[in-house]
């Protein structure tokens, strides 16, 4: 008679029933301000090391691929689009500062939000190359960034 009961109540009612008044909580438990997090488990990175004698092509074609593959997907657009811009035409200086760029930080998030001016640029990294990307990420020419370009301009005769 009592499972019958229990079988006839809605979903919501029945945990109400069988739990009592323990309530049922949706959501991250990092939304809280009194979580400790102390259940974050944070995988420490091996620290940047500049590469002084890897060759150019070496160094852009690492770059690139390094610029495609980031921990966020706006970052995986934001740096594709801008190797595939810059690249080609950078100085050896200029491939190091942006190889420590995307490089160096721990969080990705750090690169969007200087990028796009969210927060400021640190001194160290304030240069000619972020500034390039600052530019690059106020689309001046309003075009469509919704993914990474194709790899086929690869193979295309430099303009």
């Amino acid at each position: 008679m009592a499972a019958a009961r229990l079988c006839s109540l809605p979903g919501r009612a029945l945990c109400q029933h069988v739990l009592g008044s323990v309530r049922l909580q949706r959501g991250y438990r990092g939304d809280s301000p009194t979580d400790s997090g102390k259940d974050v488990l944070e995988i420490p990175l091996p620290p940047w090391q500049e590469r002084p004698d890897e060759p150019l092509e070496t160094k852009r074609a690492r770059l690139l691929y390094e610029s495609r593959k980031r921990g966020m997907l706006e970052n995986c657009i934001l740096l594709s689009l801008f190797a595939k811009e810059n690249l080609n035409r950078m100085s050896e200086q200029q491939l190091n500062l942006y190889d420590r760029l995307i490089n160096e930080p721990s969080n990705d998030w750090d690169i969007y939000y200087w990028a796009t001016e969210a927060k400021p640029t640190p001194a160290e990294f304030e240069n000619d190359v972020m500034a390039m990307l600052r530019e690059f990420a106020k689309n001046k020419k309003r075009e469509q960034r919704l993914r990474q370009p194709d790899l086929e301009y690869l193979f295309e005769s430099p303009r």
